[in-house]
């Protein structure tokens, strides 16, 4: 509601920003955290937490906060990190500050999970919030392992699993896929006939807007921009917000992902011909929540925001 305090870690990452934004233009007062002192945004409080690695004092973040918007976490750091340095930071000091937040009085407490607490791969049917979870690495499973210690707890709590997040900022394999359409060089991608859900940055805040005080919100769910997309129809797409044509040689997928291998990238190529896709119906119908942005609008906005950067 109007005028309620807000408190929101991780405003410093990719998505942060983005919900600080959309909660202040709400009419939301809002707290951010942060590791050391630095001047925050325009309008919006800071209190220094230090590392999520290390014990913390909540009690003055949580001072007068009315709901907690929890994003701060271990990304994907490559192979190799310590499986217990993702669980202390991803699932202990999540449920660290949700007992504190229980506590202090908080009224909505909502956690930004990932689709892959749920799978890292799907070539099944579309995921819902009924699916068993299978998460294939460390992330995935710290990121489980939050949910199911907030489910133990007695608190009023909502978890979102966002699949693949692109929007104005994203790096990553995102960044590169735009960054070779931009070449407009051929690529061998136009046999690659997988499905993947993708959700906007625009819709993911959203989601999270509603999530905070709607009244059927709590438990698990799975934004999208709705409608899965293969890689190849991604490029076309990305390529049309641009103002161009993607020219596509339709290489059969197999051979890319054995060449791949050869190359130590069989991981990144099977991300992008591999299957993952959701179902957000239950969500839409559970909370009336529809995506406000097409995948159409979010590509131009992305677009538009790299070249800025560029």
């Amino acid at each position: 509601m109007s005028g309620e305090r807000v408190l929101v870690t991780g405003a410093g990452g990719f998505v942060g920003p983005h919900v600080v934004q959309a909660l202040l233009a709400a009419g939301y007062r809002v707290r951010i955290t942060q590791r050391s002192a630095a001047e925050p945004p325009p309008g919006v409080e800071a209190v220094v937490t230090g590392d999520f690695a290390a014990l913390i004092d909540w009690a003055p973040a949580l001072a007068g906060v009315a709901h907690v918007v929890h994003l701060a976490g271990l990304a994907h750091a490559g192979p190799g990190l310590d499986e217990a340095l993702y669980r202390q930071i991803n699932m202990q000091a999540t449920l660290d500050l949700a007992q504190a937040a229980y506590r202090a009085g908080v009224g909505r407490f909502v956690f930004v999970s990932s689709i892959k607490a749920l799978s890292g791969a799907s070539d099944g049917p579309p995921l819902d919030e009924d699916a068993p979870p299978a998460p294939d690495d460390a992330y995935g499973r710290s990121k489980l392992a939050a949910e199911q210690g907030l489910a133990g707890l007695d608190l009023d709590w909502v978890a979102l699993r966002p699949v693949l997040v692109y929007g104005p900022g994203v790096k990553g394999n995102f960044a590169s896929l735009m960054r070779l359409v931009a070449r407009g060089l051929p690529l061998p991608l136009g046999a690659v006939r997988n499905r993947r859900s993708l959700v906007y940055l625009g819709n993911l805040t959203d989601a999270i807007a509603l999530c905070l005080t709607h009244p059927q919100a709590r438990g698990v769910w799975l934004p999208s921009d709705g409608t899965p997309v293969s890689t190849s129809a991604l490029i076309r797409a990305i390529a049309a917000a641009m103002g161009r044509s993607a020219p596509l040689i339709p290489v059969p997928p197999p051979l890319m992902l054995f060449a791949a291998g050869l190359l130590g990238k069989g991981a990144s190529a099977a991300r992008l011909f591999g299957d993952l896709t959701v179902d957000s119906s239950p969500m839409m119908r559970a909370l009336g929540w529809t995506p406000p942005f097409t995948m159409a609008e979010g590509l131009k906005a992305t677009v538009q925001a790299n070249a800025r950067r560029v």
